[in-house]
């Protein structure tokens, strides 16, 4: 009985460990997802912002009701489904704003975290969902080859999905 004592202690002991481990998972997620490259078009605001400090985009571009600009200044007006050759206007499919519900700025980690696994407000997606939209979408995937001298986010983009598989695989913890 003493053997199947200490392996039960030994096991409710590391629970706490493993908690902390699991609400750790998400941080690297947070400093990926608020770098300008992300961030810059997951905005609460009514326009785009550009550059590594985030200033509003050059040509005062408005978000419109589709979030790809108004009528007379769309996004597709300039932006390409590629980056033009000398890097100043970035470009890829489906080029525009993400929904104001899925605005992160100024969230905190917890609750970026709980925004991002809510359905109502991330576009219906189940976090397999989430991991395959980051994984292969091309406008997710600019983020690490935007062009230009545009800076790119904190970890290279596999080892993004393999933090981001890591988390999904633990259910997804927030705290």
């Amino acid at each position: 009985m003493k053997p199947i004592f200490a392996s039960l202690l030994l096991a409710f002991l590391a629970l706490p460990q493993l908690a902390l481990a699991q609400s750790a998972l998400f941080q690297p997620i947070y400093e990926v997802l608020t770098h300008p490259r992300c961030l810059n078009c997951h905005t609460k605001t009514e326009f785009p912002r550009q550059g590594d400090e985030r200033r509003r985009h050059d040509q005062l571009v408005m978000r419109g009701e589709d979030n790809h600009g108004v009528p007379t200044l769309h996004c597709s007006a300039c932006h390409q489904d590629h980056n033009v050759a000398d890097g100043a206007v970035p470009g890829a499919p489906h080029w525009g704003l993400a929904p104001l519900s899925m605005a992160w700025e100024e969230l905190s980690p917890v609750e970026l975290c709980q925004n991002l696994k809510n359905t109502s407000l991330n576009g219906n997606r189940s976090l397999d969902d989430l991991l395959h939209h980051m994984d292969e979408d091309a406008l997710v995937l600019w983020g690490w080859e935007p062009g230009g001298d545009r800076t790119t986010p904190p970890l290279d983009h596999p080892e993004f999905i393999s933090v981001l598989t890591a988390w999904v695989n633990a259910g997804g913890p927030c705290q």
